[in-house]
């Protein structure tokens, strides 16, 4: 895997020292770090603010502009960071998609790019899908990204060749 490094002062002001992360299997765009505190920061568009960068993060900032800008979702459909309730257990979807009404349609969970996209990962989307029941999931480590189609009536799921176009959901 190849690295790619920023070495760029943004629009905010901060300079960004060298900053390392792994070139993924996704279009680039025009990225915001910062460093604030000694930490560095990707912008996130849907949270509208600066977040920890993390691999997990570059993964997930990418994969996000890739579904605004190649497969035209609608920014205002999408949502990162989503907190789900299971018993006594919280937790976090990484994004999901709904539809007009706001049901969820979608769910995406993003892996590092150094860590395998194995069953393990397909557990932890499942068990977001007992409670959200959507008709998509994906996953991704932004070198590999996995897409299937879920048939409820039928308990059936199909593997997507590609991301599918967001008109075509």
């Amino acid at each position: 895997m190849a690295l790619c490094s920023l070495n760029r002062i943004f629009a905010d002001g901060y300079d960004c020292k060298i900053t390392k992360m792994y070139r993924l299997n996704l279009p680039s765009y025009e990225i915001k770090i910062a460093e604030r505190q000694g930490k560095r920061m990707i912008f996130d568009v849907l949270r509208r603010k600066y977040v920890a960068l993390t691999p997990e993060e570059w993964v997930r900032q990418h994969f996000v502009h890739y579904l605004i800008e190649h497969k035209q979702y609608p920014q205002g459909l999408l949502a990162n960071e989503v907190q789900l309730q299971v018993g006594d257990k919280s937790l976090r979807c990484d994004t999901l998609l709904y539809n007009k009404e706001t049901k969820p349609r979608m769910i995406i969970e993003y892996k590092a790019p150094t860590v395998a996209l194995s069953q393990k990962v397909f557990d932890q989307i499942t068990v977001y899908n007992y409670l959200l029941h959507v008709d998509y999931l994906i996953v991704s480590n932004g070198m590999q990204h996995i897409c299937c189609r879920l048939d409820h009536e039928h308990q059936q799921y199909t593997y997507l060749e590609d991301i599918p176009m967001y008109q075509d959901l």
